[in-house]
Protein backbone atom coordinates (compact mmCIF):
# COMPACT_ATOMS: atom_id res chain seq x y z
CA UNK A 1 0.00 0.00 0.00
CA UNK A 2 1.38 3.41 -0.93
CA UNK A 3 2.27 6.01 1.68
CA UNK A 4 -0.37 8.37 0.31
CA UNK A 5 -3.02 5.92 1.40
CA UNK A 6 -1.67 5.70 4.96
CA UNK A 7 -1.06 9.31 5.84
CA UNK A 8 -3.45 11.15 8.09
CA UNK A 9 -5.96 13.44 6.42
CA UNK A 10 -9.36 14.85 7.19
CA UNK A 11 -10.51 15.93 3.72
CA UNK A 12 -9.33 13.39 1.14
CA UNK A 13 -9.22 14.63 -2.43
CA UNK A 14 -9.85 11.15 -3.77
CA UNK A 15 -11.06 7.73 -2.70
CA UNK A 16 -9.71 4.45 -4.02
CA UNK A 17 -12.31 1.88 -5.09
CA UNK A 18 -10.90 -1.63 -4.72
CA UNK A 19 -13.54 -3.43 -6.77
CA UNK A 20 -14.34 -6.83 -5.30
CA UNK A 21 -11.76 -7.51 -2.54
CA UNK A 22 -10.15 -10.93 -2.76
CA UNK A 23 -11.26 -11.45 -6.35
CA UNK A 24 -8.99 -8.89 -8.05
CA UNK A 25 -7.44 -11.52 -10.30
CA UNK A 26 -10.89 -12.47 -11.58
CA UNK A 27 -12.05 -8.91 -12.31
CA UNK A 28 -11.80 -9.35 -16.07
CA UNK A 29 -13.97 -12.46 -15.96
CA UNK A 30 -16.46 -10.88 -13.54
CA UNK A 31 -16.77 -7.91 -15.90
CA UNK A 32 -18.34 -10.12 -18.59
CA UNK A 33 -21.68 -10.76 -16.80
CA UNK A 34 -21.63 -7.17 -15.51
CA UNK A 35 -21.28 -5.86 -19.06
CA UNK A 36 -23.97 -8.23 -20.39
CA UNK A 37 -26.37 -7.23 -17.60
CA UNK A 38 -25.75 -3.52 -18.16
CA UNK A 39 -26.27 -3.84 -21.92
CA UNK A 40 -29.47 -5.82 -21.32
CA UNK A 41 -30.73 -3.19 -18.86
CA UNK A 42 -30.01 -0.34 -21.30
CA UNK A 43 -31.64 -2.06 -24.29
CA UNK A 44 -34.60 -3.40 -22.32
CA UNK A 45 -35.51 -0.14 -20.60
CA UNK A 46 -35.05 1.93 -23.76
CA UNK A 47 -37.28 -0.59 -25.55
CA UNK A 48 -40.00 -0.04 -22.93
CA UNK A 49 -39.73 3.75 -23.36
CA UNK A 50 -39.79 3.45 -27.15
CA UNK A 51 -42.79 1.12 -27.30
CA UNK A 52 -44.87 3.18 -24.86
CA UNK A 53 -44.03 6.46 -26.63
CA UNK A 54 -44.81 5.00 -30.06
CA UNK A 55 -48.10 3.28 -29.20
CA UNK A 56 -50.90 5.70 -28.37
CA UNK A 57 -52.97 2.84 -26.92
CA UNK A 58 -50.38 2.51 -24.14
CA UNK A 59 -50.71 6.12 -23.01
CA UNK A 60 -52.31 5.12 -19.73
CA UNK A 61 -51.29 5.56 -16.07
CA UNK A 62 -49.93 2.01 -15.74
CA UNK A 63 -47.54 2.50 -18.65
CA UNK A 64 -46.58 6.03 -17.61
CA UNK A 65 -45.47 4.60 -14.26
CA UNK A 66 -43.63 1.85 -16.13
CA UNK A 67 -41.77 4.53 -18.10
CA UNK A 68 -40.81 6.26 -14.84
CA UNK A 69 -39.51 2.91 -13.57
CA UNK A 70 -37.49 2.43 -16.78
CA UNK A 71 -35.88 5.89 -16.47
CA UNK A 72 -35.07 5.23 -12.81
CA UNK A 73 -33.47 1.89 -13.69
CA UNK A 74 -31.40 3.54 -16.43
CA UNK A 75 -30.10 6.15 -13.96
CA UNK A 76 -29.36 3.52 -11.30
CA UNK A 77 -27.42 1.18 -13.55
CA UNK A 78 -25.54 4.01 -15.25
CA UNK A 79 -24.57 5.45 -11.86
CA UNK A 80 -22.46 2.39 -11.00
CA UNK A 81 -21.62 0.17 -13.98
CA UNK A 82 -19.35 2.47 -16.09
CA UNK A 83 -17.07 3.14 -13.11
CA UNK A 84 -17.19 -0.52 -12.07
CA UNK A 85 -16.16 -1.65 -15.55
CA UNK A 86 -13.35 0.92 -15.62
CA UNK A 87 -12.02 -0.67 -12.41
CA UNK A 88 -12.30 -4.18 -13.85
CA UNK A 89 -10.85 -3.37 -17.28
CA UNK A 90 -8.40 -0.50 -16.77
CA UNK A 91 -7.66 -0.64 -13.02
CA UNK A 92 -9.01 2.94 -12.84
CA UNK A 93 -9.70 2.94 -9.12
CA UNK A 94 -9.48 6.60 -8.14
CA UNK A 95 -12.64 8.65 -7.74
CA UNK A 96 -12.77 12.27 -6.68
CA UNK A 97 -14.16 12.82 -3.17
CA UNK A 98 -17.02 15.02 -4.42
CA UNK A 99 -17.70 12.68 -7.34
CA UNK A 100 -17.93 9.83 -4.82
CA UNK A 101 -20.52 11.74 -2.79
CA UNK A 102 -22.46 12.55 -5.97
CA UNK A 103 -22.46 8.89 -7.01
CA UNK A 104 -23.62 7.93 -3.50
CA UNK A 105 -26.40 10.51 -3.68
CA UNK A 106 -27.68 9.40 -7.09
CA UNK A 107 -27.66 5.71 -6.19
CA UNK A 108 -29.61 6.07 -2.95
CA UNK A 109 -31.88 8.86 -4.24
CA UNK A 110 -33.10 6.78 -7.16
CA UNK A 111 -33.49 3.68 -4.99
CA UNK A 112 -35.99 5.70 -2.93
CA UNK A 113 -37.58 6.99 -6.14
CA UNK A 114 -37.97 3.43 -7.44
CA UNK A 115 -39.60 2.35 -4.18
CA UNK A 116 -42.05 5.25 -4.51
CA UNK A 117 -42.86 4.30 -8.10
CA UNK A 118 -43.68 0.75 -7.02
CA UNK A 119 -46.03 2.23 -4.42
CA UNK A 120 -47.68 4.42 -7.07
CA UNK A 121 -48.07 1.41 -9.37
CA UNK A 122 -49.74 -0.52 -6.55
CA UNK A 123 -52.19 2.37 -6.10
CA UNK A 124 -52.88 2.30 -9.85
CA UNK A 125 -53.68 -1.43 -9.70
CA UNK A 126 -55.89 -0.86 -6.62
CA UNK A 127 -57.95 1.82 -8.37
CA UNK A 128 -58.14 -0.17 -11.63
CA UNK A 129 -59.46 -3.31 -9.89
CA UNK A 130 -61.41 -1.96 -6.91
CA UNK A 131 -62.82 1.20 -8.55
CA UNK A 132 -62.64 0.53 -12.31
CA UNK A 133 -65.33 3.05 -13.25
CA UNK A 134 -63.47 5.86 -11.50
CA UNK A 135 -59.98 4.94 -12.69
CA UNK A 136 -59.83 7.47 -15.53
CA UNK A 137 -61.13 10.28 -13.32
CA UNK A 138 -58.89 9.51 -10.31
CA UNK A 139 -55.63 8.85 -12.17
CA UNK A 140 -55.59 11.59 -14.76
CA UNK A 141 -52.40 12.53 -16.60
CA UNK A 142 -51.96 15.49 -14.25
CA UNK A 143 -52.27 13.25 -11.17
CA UNK A 144 -49.75 10.76 -12.62
CA UNK A 145 -47.31 13.61 -13.32
CA UNK A 146 -47.72 14.89 -9.74
CA UNK A 147 -47.10 11.38 -8.41
CA UNK A 148 -43.88 11.15 -10.39
CA UNK A 149 -42.70 14.60 -9.33
CA UNK A 150 -43.52 13.88 -5.68
CA UNK A 151 -41.52 10.63 -5.77
CA UNK A 152 -38.49 12.37 -7.28
CA UNK A 153 -38.65 15.25 -4.78
CA UNK A 154 -39.06 12.84 -1.88
CA UNK A 155 -36.01 10.85 -2.94
CA UNK A 156 -33.97 14.01 -3.54
CA UNK A 157 -34.77 15.48 -0.11
CA UNK A 158 -34.57 12.29 1.97
CA UNK A 159 -31.08 11.38 0.70
CA UNK A 160 -29.51 14.85 1.12
CA UNK A 161 -28.35 14.00 4.71
CA UNK A 162 -26.44 10.99 3.35
CA UNK A 163 -24.06 13.19 1.37
CA UNK A 164 -24.07 16.20 3.72
CA UNK A 165 -23.19 14.17 6.83
CA UNK A 166 -20.68 11.97 4.99
CA UNK A 167 -18.89 15.11 3.80
CA UNK A 168 -18.49 16.35 7.39
CA UNK A 169 -16.86 13.22 8.81
CA UNK A 170 -13.06 13.23 9.32
CA UNK A 171 -11.35 10.53 7.22
CA UNK A 172 -8.09 10.28 9.09
CA UNK A 173 -6.41 6.98 8.24
CA UNK A 174 -7.52 5.53 4.91
CA UNK A 175 -9.25 6.50 1.69
CA UNK A 176 -9.55 2.96 0.37
CA UNK A 177 -13.16 1.81 -0.17
CA UNK A 178 -13.46 -1.99 -0.42
CA UNK A 179 -16.27 -1.74 -2.96
CA UNK A 180 -17.03 -1.23 -6.64
CA UNK A 181 -18.90 2.02 -6.00
CA UNK A 182 -19.45 4.64 -3.29
CA UNK A 183 -22.06 2.85 -1.24
CA UNK A 184 -23.19 4.90 1.77
CA UNK A 185 -22.08 2.64 4.63
CA UNK A 186 -18.88 1.59 2.84
CA UNK A 187 -17.83 5.27 2.75
CA UNK A 188 -19.02 6.10 6.27
CA UNK A 189 -17.09 3.16 7.77
CA UNK A 190 -13.84 4.93 6.78
CA UNK A 191 -14.59 7.90 9.04
CA UNK A 192 -12.64 8.32 12.28
CA UNK A 193 -15.68 9.28 14.34
CA UNK A 194 -18.80 7.86 15.89
CA UNK A 195 -20.91 7.40 12.76
CA UNK A 196 -24.00 5.96 14.42
CA UNK A 197 -26.07 8.86 13.17
CA UNK A 198 -25.34 7.83 9.57
CA UNK A 199 -26.14 4.20 10.32
CA UNK A 200 -29.36 5.07 12.14
CA UNK A 201 -30.46 7.44 9.40
CA UNK A 202 -29.79 4.73 6.83
CA UNK A 203 -32.02 2.38 8.81
CA UNK A 204 -34.68 5.13 8.98
CA UNK A 205 -34.64 5.40 5.18
CA UNK A 206 -34.82 1.61 4.87
CA UNK A 207 -37.68 1.05 7.30
CA UNK A 208 -39.27 4.50 7.69
CA UNK A 209 -39.40 5.43 4.00
CA UNK A 210 -39.18 2.20 2.00
CA UNK A 211 -40.93 0.38 4.82
CA UNK A 212 -43.93 2.71 4.59
CA UNK A 213 -44.01 2.11 0.84
CA UNK A 214 -44.13 -1.63 1.50
CA UNK A 215 -46.96 -1.20 4.01
CA UNK A 216 -48.94 0.84 1.48
CA UNK A 217 -48.31 -1.81 -1.19
CA UNK A 218 -49.45 -4.59 1.18
CA UNK A 219 -52.62 -2.66 2.09
CA UNK A 220 -53.34 -2.02 -1.60
CA UNK A 221 -52.92 -5.67 -2.53
CA UNK A 222 -54.98 -6.80 0.44
CA UNK A 223 -57.87 -4.76 -0.96
CA UNK A 224 -57.13 -6.06 -4.46
CA UNK A 225 -57.22 -9.70 -3.32
CA UNK A 226 -60.50 -9.09 -1.49
CA UNK A 227 -61.99 -7.56 -4.65
CA UNK A 228 -60.71 -10.45 -6.77
CA UNK A 229 -62.28 -13.10 -4.53
CA UNK A 230 -65.62 -11.33 -4.86
CA UNK A 231 -65.62 -11.95 -8.62
CA UNK A 232 -68.16 -14.58 -9.72
CA UNK A 233 -65.98 -16.96 -11.78
CA UNK A 234 -62.54 -18.53 -11.48
CA UNK A 235 -61.58 -17.33 -14.97
CA UNK A 236 -62.46 -13.74 -14.07
CA UNK A 237 -60.39 -13.98 -10.86
CA UNK A 238 -57.36 -15.40 -12.68
CA UNK A 239 -57.59 -12.85 -15.48
CA UNK A 240 -57.83 -9.93 -13.04
CA UNK A 241 -55.03 -11.17 -10.84
CA UNK A 242 -52.92 -11.72 -13.95
CA UNK A 243 -52.85 -7.95 -14.52
CA UNK A 244 -50.92 -7.66 -11.23
CA UNK A 245 -48.47 -10.48 -11.85
CA UNK A 246 -45.68 -8.46 -13.46
CA UNK A 247 -45.90 -5.77 -10.78
CA UNK A 248 -45.69 -8.32 -7.97
CA UNK A 249 -42.66 -10.03 -9.54
CA UNK A 250 -40.83 -6.70 -9.88
CA UNK A 251 -41.71 -5.78 -6.27
CA UNK A 252 -40.32 -9.05 -4.88
CA UNK A 253 -37.08 -8.68 -6.85
CA UNK A 254 -36.55 -5.10 -5.66
CA UNK A 255 -37.49 -5.29 -1.98
CA UNK A 256 -36.07 -8.70 -1.14
CA UNK A 257 -32.68 -7.84 -2.66
CA UNK A 258 -32.79 -4.40 -0.97
CA UNK A 259 -33.51 -5.81 2.49
CA UNK A 260 -30.96 -8.60 2.17
CA UNK A 261 -28.21 -6.25 0.96
CA UNK A 262 -28.83 -3.60 3.64
CA UNK A 263 -29.00 -6.03 6.56
CA UNK A 264 -26.04 -8.10 5.34
CA UNK A 265 -23.89 -4.98 5.02
CA UNK A 266 -24.72 -3.86 8.58
CA UNK A 267 -24.96 -7.09 10.51
CA UNK A 268 -23.33 -9.83 8.44
CA UNK A 269 -19.96 -9.50 10.15
CA UNK A 270 -19.08 -13.15 9.58
CA UNK A 271 -19.96 -13.02 5.88
CA UNK A 272 -16.94 -12.74 3.53
CA UNK A 273 -16.40 -9.20 2.24
CA UNK A 274 -16.50 -10.24 -1.41
CA UNK A 275 -19.99 -11.65 -0.78
CA UNK A 276 -21.13 -8.28 0.63
CA UNK A 277 -19.89 -6.51 -2.48
CA UNK A 278 -21.38 -9.09 -4.83
CA UNK A 279 -24.81 -8.85 -3.18
CA UNK A 280 -24.69 -5.03 -3.28
CA UNK A 281 -24.03 -5.12 -7.02
CA UNK A 282 -26.71 -7.73 -7.65
CA UNK A 283 -29.16 -5.57 -5.71
CA UNK A 284 -28.48 -2.58 -7.97
CA UNK A 285 -28.10 -4.42 -11.29
CA UNK A 286 -30.67 -7.22 -11.25
CA UNK A 287 -33.87 -5.11 -10.99
CA UNK A 288 -32.96 -2.87 -13.99
CA UNK A 289 -32.25 -6.04 -15.98
CA UNK A 290 -35.33 -8.00 -14.91
CA UNK A 291 -37.97 -5.25 -14.84
CA UNK A 292 -38.23 -4.80 -18.64
CA UNK A 293 -38.08 -8.59 -19.09
CA UNK A 294 -40.81 -9.14 -16.50
CA UNK A 295 -43.09 -6.47 -17.97
CA UNK A 296 -42.22 -7.41 -21.56
CA UNK A 297 -43.05 -11.08 -21.03
CA UNK A 298 -45.98 -10.82 -18.62
CA UNK A 299 -47.74 -7.72 -19.97
CA UNK A 300 -49.58 -8.75 -23.12
CA UNK A 301 -49.93 -5.24 -24.54
CA UNK A 302 -46.18 -4.58 -24.41
CA UNK A 303 -45.30 -8.09 -25.58
CA UNK A 304 -47.62 -7.81 -28.57
CA UNK A 305 -46.26 -4.36 -29.52
CA UNK A 306 -42.66 -5.59 -29.28
CA UNK A 307 -43.36 -8.65 -31.41
CA UNK A 308 -45.25 -6.56 -33.95
CA UNK A 309 -42.41 -4.03 -34.13
CA UNK A 310 -39.63 -6.61 -34.60
CA UNK A 311 -41.66 -8.67 -37.12
CA UNK A 312 -42.44 -5.48 -39.05
CA UNK A 313 -38.77 -4.43 -39.00
CA UNK A 314 -37.64 -7.89 -40.15
CA UNK A 315 -40.07 -7.90 -43.05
Amino acid sequence: MSESNKTDFTNPSTFILVGIPGLETAHVWISIPFCIMYTTAILGNFAILFIVKRELSLHEPMYYFLCMLAVTDLVLSTSIVPKTLSIFWFNSREIDFIACLIQMYFIHCFLVVESGIFMAMAFDRYVAICHPLRHSTILTNAVVARFGLAMVLRGAVVIVPYAVVARQWPYCSSNIIPHTHCEHMAVVKLACANTRISSYYGLFVLFGVKGLDVIFIVVSYTQIVRAIFRLPTKDARLKTFGTCGSHLCAIFVFYISSLFSSLTHRYGHNVPLYFHIFIANVYLLVPPVLNPIIYGVRTRQIRDRMLHFFVFQAS
